[in-house]
Formats: C-alpha cells, structure tokens, sequence
C-alpha cells in the first residue's frame, strides 16, 4: 500500500517550483503578519461564511453568504430548517471547530467519523448514516441532457471502506510525522484517496475540504482560517472536477497518476497563498475577490450606476444568481459597494 500511493505521486519540477512558492508564501505570512487580534476575528467569522456557502453550494445548495450568515445568527433561537440550511448549519459548526481547536485534533478513524456526525447533525434525512462508514453501493453519478445517468466513478465497495481508510490514515499519519514527503503532496494523496473510498453515503466532498483546512493548518499554513479555499474551488468548479476525474480514471491500476488532482490543488494553494500575502502587503480589499467578484464589481465601474442582483444576472449569464448574491455580499462587507433598499427593491452601488 505504501509503494502504490508513493509511486502514484509523480514529482515534476512544475510541482516543485508551485510547493516553492506556496511556503515561500506561508513564511512571509509566519514572519510579517501584524493583523489585530480583531481584525483576525473578523477575518475568521467572514471565511467561515463564505466557505460555507461555496462548500455547500458546489454540492448543489443555492443559499447566498448574506442568507448564510443570517441563519448562523439565528442557530441559537431556532433550529435551520429545509436541506440546504442543515447542511449549511453543519458545515459552519465544523469549521468553527477545527479552526478553533485544530492544534488538538488527530487524523484518525474516530475523528473523521464525529467529524461527519457534526456535519450531518442538522440533517434531517441523514440521521441514520451520520458518523457511520456506508453500509451499500454510492456510485457517483451524471446525469445527461437526455435524462439518462452516466456512471462517473465507481467508489469502494462497502466492505472495503474501513481496511481502505485504515490504510490511508496509517499512511499519510507516517509521512507527515516522519517527513519524508512534502506535506502538501501527502494531503493531496490523502484527499484524493478520501473521495476515491467514498466512505459516507453523503458529506463526502463537503468532508473532504474540511478535512484539507485541517491538515493545511496542521502542517504550519495558518493563513488558512483567513482566506477561504472553498471559495476558490468554487470558482474553479469545473477545473475541480474534471482534474478529480482523470486521476480517477487510473485508481488503483498499474498506471495510477494522480497529477491531475495534485496541479489543481497546488493551484488553489496558490491562490490562496497570494491572497494572504495581500491581506498583510497591502490595504486593498479588492486584492482578495475571487474571479466572479471582480466580474461582477467591473459592471459597477460606469458612472454612478445602480445595479439589481437581476440586472447583474443579465450581464453576465454564465454566473448563477446564488453565485452573484454572494458577490454582492462580499462587496458590501469589504467596503467596495453599498446597498440600497430592502428586499426585492434592494440595488448596488459603487462607494
């Protein structure tokens, strides 16, 4: 097992040249940050908000970071209701948890497992299979124009999760403690044998980003409460895909390469890695907007114009609506734009 997951990380001088940059980064942000206890909370509550809402809605949920942030002021008087707040009230408790307390939490069975419990603990309709390994089948699916589904991967078999999990947590615990590999190519492997096993019958892609900011922030990257990889991954969900997909193609044959998957991760490193170095080089918000923000920010940039989450959605019909909500919401918090009138007569505009 060891020899199959080493040999299947091809170690290229393009990956090295990003591992370079990436640390390069994270020592800049170890040796020069002087953000304020308060603004770092601030900080911390807003990723919070924005990796909920992209690390839900890239599993299909459709609420905005102003609806998200809504319900988590509300959590404590009243329960979320319908299947996209419980999973949103699940995903923020969990984050909070392993940004507070990551310095005490281990990579282990246990863990992943009360990991899922507090995940799908909101839920509804998954109380049965919350903190349990699956117990049948969860090929992963597409469904074609015509209606018909397309097999896409088909994951471990049930009986097989937890020798599988036992392998991988033995594996990457090893290597990081040992350091025989760079940290970031052994999350890498561990995430993508993560989603490859499949263990849950659902939480498995919101589980598998939780579980990298815990091991980014346990290997010394403690930018990452800071600046939201979910949103990142959202905004490259296609690219997310389709690199996850071709290291599947080749899972657990002779030619297993999973260099697909480690470019894309080292890519959303990256960014996020640029993105702290911006919050501590400069005092310009704008540095830290993600691609679709600065799109929608752009349409704001002629005259004094005033702008509806729909004229928004007009402008630019490859964004979906929760997407551009979420802009909006972030522009507002960071000082770029401001609102105008409530509820459906709400507009924009530039500050």
């Amino acid at each position: 097992m060891k020899r199959r997951f080493e040999s299947r990380i091809k170690v290229t001088p393009e990956i090295l040249q990003k591992i370079a940059r990436i640390d390069e980064l994270k020592g800049l942000w170890t040796g020069s940050a002087k953000l304020s206890p308060h603004i770092l909370k601030q900080l911390k509550m807003s990723v919070i908000i924005t990796s909920t809402g992209a690390s839900t809605r890239i599993e299909g949920a459709q609420m905005s970071d102003e609806q998200i942030e809504r319900l988590i002021r509300g959590l404590k008087t009243k329960p979320p209701k319908g299947r996209d707040a419980e999973e949103v009230a699940g995903y923020a408790d969990l984050l909070g948890r392993i940004f507070d307390n990551h310095k005490t939490l281990k990579l282990t069975e246990g863990q992943i497992l009360q990991f899922h419990e507090i995940l799908l603990h909101f839920s509804s309709k998954d109380q049965a299979g919350k903190g349990k390994y699956k117990s049948s089948d969860n090929i992963v699916v597409a469904r074609g124009d015509d209606g018909k589904e397309v097999v896409l991967f088909r994951p471990t078999q049930p009986w097989l999760v937890k020798k599988e999990m036992d392998d991988v947590l033995a594996w990457t615990n090893t290597v990081l403690d040992k350091k025989t590999i760079h940290p970031i190519l052994a999350i890498a492997n561990f995430i993508f044998e993560f989603l490859a096993i499949h263990p849950f019958h659902d939480g498995n892609g919101r589980l598998s980003r939780a579980l990298t900011n815990l091991l980014l922030l346990q290997t010394g990257y403690t930018y990452v409460p800071y600046v939201s990889l979910e949103e990142i991954i959202e905004d490259l969900q296609e690219t997310y895909y389709f690199s996850l997909r071709g290291a599947q193609r080749h899972h657990k044959t002779e030619n297993e390469d999973i260099t697909t998957w480690i470019l894309f991760l080292l890519d959303t490193l990256l960014l996020q890695a640029e993105k702290s170095r911006s919050l501590i080089e400069k005092d310009r918000p704008e540095q830290t907007l993600s691609e679709k923000q600065i799109l929608v920010l752009r349409l704001f940039d002629q005259g004094n114009k005033t702008l509806s989450p729909k004229d928004i959605s007009l402008s630019l019909k490859d964004v979906p609506l929760p997407t551009i909500k979420q802009a909006l919401g972030r522009l507002v918090k960071i000082g770029l734009i401001k609102r105008i009138g409530l509820g459906r007569a709400t507009r924009y505009q530039k500050k």
